[in-house]
């Protein structure tokens, strides 16, 4: 008697298959932002690049996973220059935080298709459910601290240390989510990359070529870079070598 013919057995093995599914789909989900099962019917909305998802100023009314592409999150200072404050990437959550009004605005770097949920209901199941809660404090404190280290960062170090903190921040992302540490895309721009370090796309560019000089990177395309030495970099940002 084959297998599939006792009975039970093939609705054993189908619960068994789903099971397995979802465990994967729960690492998945872990390793991205720690919010997952949330999202599970969301909306979906795809913005072209350069376009904003909102801007500061707006009333907040949804919460937003990045599926794909890239967003910078910016503010405009009061000589029209912009101060890019972050950017979310595949995974991240985007309009997370207690205030009512947005405080800075999100823009689409490339095309970009994200998940949507609305903001009143993500805290009225956080209020029945206390994981939920937990894992939208956990997400907030990421943010928290990924903001202290941007701050001491752009506050305390040179431009090179600056930009290897940039590149040791995206080869820590990728080894969190299993892929190749070593090889870091870029989809924002020089200018971009300016904007967050506080730097000039001069500085930036240059900083690039030293970096390459010192064989310390690869530039295999404007938007792809490969990292030769990672401890090196890691000591340059952390200020242990001269820049």
């Amino acid at each position: 008697m084959m297998q599939a013919d006792v009975p039970g057995f093939e609705t054993a093995r189908t619960a068994s298959g789903l099971a397995a599914i979802r465990r994967t789909m729960d690492r998945k989900l872990e390793r991205s932002s720690g919010i997952g099962t949330e999202f599970a019917n969301a909306s979906l909305r795809c913005i072209k690049a350069k376009a904003h998802l909102f801007t500061e100023g707006d009333v907040k009314t949804h919460v937003y996973k990045v599926l794909s592409g890239a967003a910078c999150l910016y503010k405009v200072l009061a000589d029209g220059r912009r101060q890019i404050v972050g950017f979310a990437l595949e995974g991240d959550l985007i309009g997370l935080g207690s205030a009512s009004i947005a405080t800075y605005n999100a823009q689409a770097i490339v095309t970009t298709r994200l998940q949507c949920v609305s903001l009143a209901h993500l805290l009225h199941m956080a209020e029945r459910d206390a994981m939920l809660a937990l894992r939208l404090y956990q997400a907030l404190s990421g943010e928290l601290a990924a903001t202290r280290e941007h701050l001491l960062c752009v506050g305390q170090r040179g431009a090179m240390e600056r930009l290897a903190a940039f590149l040791m921040t995206l080869s820590r992302r990728n080894e969190a989510r299993g892929r190749d540490r070593s090889t870091i895309r870029l989809p924002m721009t020089r200018t971009d990359i300016a904007d967050f370090l506080g730097l000039t796309i001069e500085t930036v560019s240059r900083c690039f070529s030293r970096l390459k000089g010192r064989s310390l990177i690869e530039i295999e395309q404007i938007s792809t870079i490969r990292l030769n030495d990672i401890a090196a970099l890691a000591e340059l940002a952390d200020g242990h070598t001269q820049s």
